[in-house]
């Protein structure tokens, strides 16, 4: 969703809220009946398109469902009931569809339409609304926008029922349904709502939060161009910060609120919109498989919602959904788990998705009814579809199909595009099919071998079961000559493909074998880095205050303290030494690391390399500090310098050590 995007879901939010909190009592009570009042007790949430774009990436337009690393996830009608408190039951959101909606809109919202058009302007819209000017000044905070909208809307609000306040709520039930709940990209609003609101006392029994979930399900079945989520934005957030919390993009702001929608609100993140949405895909590809909660609402219970008592018989059942011309599977046995139950092996084929035309608001098209069109869909609703039930006692069946079905395309973020573990379960179950069809090969091949034997023994013996069967014996062997040849034929394809897919196992079990060893070297090699930093950094602190404590003694020194000073320089020069030979081996990692992409070379090489050093750090310093000594005591016979003196041996060690960093 691009800013303009983002701009346009929180103005509409805004507009919608605006005319509610300016309805008279009377008016938002009428509201409340009708089961949409839940949803204007909601905050006005940001919009996080980053989050939106990150789920919408993972959706499977032929599963109905949310593809993860760990399986299938599906918002539910329960996730729409607890989030927005919307109604999931009672009659579906179907009817007729017709070309055109003019003959409607001028009767039911006296607002002028084109005659071959659908759509109500905005602008017109909102002004029989009393919002004639919906723009937001410049310095106005987002609540003073909101009650300056609601004044100036109360001004054009009939303060008594009548034919006038029906109007008024007519006009503002499509401003609500057209803008907000059933949004589509674009700037009109269309009436296809409308021939629900003839009747403002049938409204509040229709079934509007299954429609919006049908609508969700549609939105994210678009074209993969699109980067924004069509509809009601805080639904999907809210459901991930559920379902998803270590993603860490939602604040709980008021637990214990109703809707929970209400107790939410979206994590400010000041990042790049690309940089988001890049840090969320790393993020889901290595989520925590046991940090996702499938069940969130064990705890709720039905205080303040007095619908959910009466919604319970849809939850936790596969059925169609509705929305006038959208009918959509809502596909739950694939996430069986987040009923409770053990996830059992599930066909992976394209489902039998229901056909409808061609979805053009804006062009026309015939008359429909869709109670007809869709009969065995609405029949399916009206039994509250099927029950989701499992007998199996593990997962990992369902796993393996999955792996064999996605492989690595569950994992959407460039460090995780080669997932060996997906790829070796795709290839296990791909190998395990193929035992399977090389064994039902050997039998046949043996079944038909046996009848050749049979048919051949027949003939040599001068029977005629042959002729009974239909056919000279010689005809009749002949065909199971050939099918015999077939049959070995393609057994030997079937145990070709068996070694081709086992040696590929092995090798891509070699290859996962190969980078966690390099994946631990590289740890390895980072530790070490880093501890050889620290002692270099410790040994270069102590070079510094030895050299401030030479100096000192140079200026300040008595005539009989040069032994300490002699000292002091020995231990100066070794230190100094220590320390420029820790920072060339960091140096060198670095460079290593920089130059290989597999990590092996470096921690083989520099872990050698570290090893020698340390071994042979002593030794190289007792030679140098043993030159310096020659060369002291020549300058003490000549005379030069007053004769410096080194440090006897036992100090000369704890010299070096104290060079570690100690």
């Amino acid at each position: 969703m691009d800013l303009q995007g983002e701009m346009r879901a929180r103005v509409s939010w805004t507009l919608v809220l605006a005319v509610f909190l300016a309805f008279p009592p009377f008016q938002r009570e009428r509201v409340e009946e009708m089961g949409f009042g839940e949803i204007f007790r909601i905050e006005r949430m940001r919009v996080d398109p980053a989050l939106t774009q990150a789920l919408r990436s993972r959706w499977d337009k032929e599963a109905t469902a949310f593809v993860f690393p760990w399986g299938h996830m599906i918002p539910s009608l329960e996730d729409v009931s607890q989030i927005t408190g919307l109604r999931v039951y009672g009659q579906p959101v179907s009817g007729y569809t017709y070309p055109y909606y003019y003959e409607l809109a001028e009767q039911l919202l006296d607002l002028p339409v084109e005659r071959r058009s659908s759509l109500v302007p905005r602008v017109a819209l909102q002004e029989s609304l009393g919002l004639y000017e919906a723009g937001k000044n410049a310095g106005e905070s987002e609540d003073e926008y909101l009650e300056r909208l609601a004044r100036v809307s109360r001004r054009e609000l009939v303060s008594e029922p009548g034919p006038q306040a029906d109007m008024d709520l007519r006009r503002f039930l499509v401003l609500f349904l057209g803008r907000l709940l059933f949004a589509m990209r674009g700037d009109a609003v269309h009436c296809r709502f409308l021939p629900f609101l003839e009747d403002l006392g049938e409204v509040g029994g229709y079934a509007w939060g299954a429609a919006f979930l049908a609508h969700q399900f549609y939105g994210l079945s678009a074209s993969e161009r699109q980067t924004s989520t069509i509809g009601f934005f805080p639904f999907l957030q809210v459901w991930a910060y559920l379902h998803l919390p270590a993603l860490g993009r939602g604040d709980l702001t008021g637990p214990g609120l109703v809707p929970i929608a209400r107790r939410w609100d979206s994590r400010r993140d000041t990042r790049h919109l690309a940089d988001q949405l890049e840090r969320l895909q790393e993020a889901t590809d290595s989520y925590p498989y046991l940090d996702v909660v499938w069940q969130p609402y064990l705890g709720e219970g039905d205080e303040g919602q007095p619908s959910l008592a009466q919604a319970r018989p849809y939850f936790g059942r596969s059925l169609w959904l509705h929305a006038l011309n959208l009918v959509l599977p809502l596909n739950l046995f694939l996430t069986q788990r987040s009923l409770g139950l053990k996830q059992s092996v599930v066909e992976f084929s394209v489902q039998d998705r229901f056909r409808r035309p061609g979805r053009s608001f804006r062009g026309l098209h015939d008359t429909t009814d869709w109670r007809e069109r869709a009969r065995e869909q609405i029949e399916n609703w009206e039994r509250k579809g099927k029950a989701v039930r499992s007998d199996t006692t593990t997962d990992e069946a369902y796993l393996q199909a999955y792996a064999l079905k996605y492989g690595g395309k569950v994992y959407k973020s460039a460090q995780h595009q080669v997932d060996v573990t997906g790829e070796i379960a795709s290839l296990r179950a791909l190998l395990h099919s193929a035992m399977q069809d090389r064994e039902a090969a050997q039998r046949q091949t043996a079944e038909l071998r046996s009848e050749l034997e049979r048919v051949r023994g027949a003939r040599a013996g001068g029977a005629s079961s042959s002729r009974s069967a239909g056919g000279s014996p010689s005809l009749l062997e002949a065909r199971l000559a050939g099918a015999v040849l077939r049959a070995e034929e393609a057994q030997r394809h079937l145990e070709e493909r068996e070694r081709d897919l086992q040696l590929t196992t092995e090798h891509a079990m070699e290859f996962q074998g190969e980078r966690n060893r390099f994946r631990e070297e590289a740890q390895t090699t980072r530790s070490e880095r880093d501890q050889l930093r620290i002692r270099a950094e410790a040994a270069e602190a102590q070079v510094a205050e030895m050299t401030k404590e030479l100096a000192t003694l140079r200026v300040q020194r008595p005539p009989g303290d040069q032994e300490e000073v002699t000292r002091l320089r020995a231990e100066l020069l070794a230190q100094q030494t220590l320390a420029r030979s820790l920072q060339q081996i960091v140096t060198d990692i670095g460079r290593s690391r920089s130059r290989s992409r597999s990590g092996a070379s470096i921690s083989r090489a520099t872990g050698a390399s570290v090893g020698q050093y340390l071994a042979g750090s002593s030794s190289r310093r007792r030679n140098e500090e043993e030159e310096r000594r020659r060369q002291g005591e020549g300058s003490a016979h000549d005379g030069r310098g007053g004769g410096e003196m080194l440090p006897p041996p036992d100090r000369r060690e704890r010299s070096g050590e104290s060079g570690g960093g100690q």
